[in-house]
């Protein structure tokens, strides 16, 4: 970076440095106190010395808001930027990074982490630790498998995990009820996802309800107390249409895979309410591994269960 930058420019909010060649920035970066995008791309930075040192210490650590690194030379994130408290947005796609570190959980203000196009083949479950995090992606890397802890990411609106080495997705990431954009594609993704889901029971009181809906017995709220009014209101009608049934507190869990464009297959969750009344729906293409498995539930109504919107293509 020229030297003098501070004084020429004390107020400056904005630096874009992307596609100078960089291989290293120096501490006049440090002396804009007011700086809050920080854009670097595409350069040669990464090896030693290529952030100046104090960065963590420096008004910038506080300033800082966004941070793009995309398309340089790191080989792991520099624990330096782990330091910057006040990021919202981090951006190292395109680098040789292997790992994500643990102790990214510090940058508890992270709205939007870009770390496609990498080397790495594992997600650290002290990523789940991010609470404002809306958008994740992670795609192009090598990575195998999904820890279950991502269903802690409560604000995550969009996960993109494209282009890895996926072979199945925990059921846990069907908690993620806020989510909108899910990408899997290019991953191998199996047909075989969770056979071991367990069916509880219903209740007396779920019997009853039961019986209550499905026979339309009359009532008013005179005639119950208002709790049992309140649970009766809570009725889900069962998503087989030949069934007719309903369900409050206990259902049949169960996974169909869903074929798009008659080559992704996605496993989402669907609920029955018992086991006896097996899904009528049918996907439009056909799967070649087994009947059960081709016995997969209409992509819309899925769909609308768990997601609003889910990216394959």
């Amino acid at each position: 970076l020229p030297a003098g930058l501070s004084q020429w420019f004390p107020a400056l909010e904005v630096l874009d440095v992307s596609g100078t060649g960089l291989a290293e920035m120096g501490a006049e970066l440090l002396s804009l106190p007011c700086l809050h995008t920080l854009l670097a791309k595409n350069n040669r930075l990464g090896g030693p010395g290529s952030l100046p040192k104090g960065l963590g210490q420096a008004p910038l650590a506080r300033s800082l808001r966004v941070l793009n690194l995309s398309g340089n030379r790191f080989a792991e994130v520099p624990p330096v930027l782990l330091q910057l408290r006040g990021l919202h947005s981090l951006s190292l796609g395109g680098n040789r990074l292997h790992s994500i570190p643990p102790d990214i959980q510090e940058l508890r203000s992270l709205e939007f982490l870009y770390l496609g196009g990498n080397f790495i083949t594992s997600i650290p479950p002290e990523l789940a630790k991010l609470p404002s995090l809306k958008y994740l992606v992670l795609c192009d890397n090598k990575i195998q498998s999904i820890p279950p802890q991502l269903s802690q990411l409560h604000s995550l609106r969009s996960l993109s995990l494209h282009n890895n080495l996926l072979t199945y997705l925990p059921r846990e990431i069907l908690n993620l009820v806020h989510l909108e954009e899910l990408s899997l594609r290019g991953n191998p993704l199996v047909v075989r996802f969770v056979r071991d889901l367990t069916y509880n029971p219903p209740s007396l009181q779920e019997l009853a309800g039961r019986t209550v809906k499905t026979r339309n017995v009359p009532y008013a709220p005179s005639d119950l107390p208002e709790n049992l009014v309140r649970y009766l209101s809570l009725a889900s009608n069962c998503p087989n249409p030949k069934c007719g049934g309903v369900y409050f507190d206990s259902c049949v869990r169960q996974i169909k895979f869903v074929d798009f464009c008659g080559k992704y297959r996605l496993p989402l969750m669907h609920y029955l309410c018992s086991p006896e009344c097996s899904s009528p729906f049918s996907s439009a293409s056909q799967s070649s591994t087994s009947q059960s498995e081709s016995d997969s539930e209409d992509e819309a109504s899925v769909a609308a269960r768990r997601m609003q919107k889910v990216l394959l293509g």
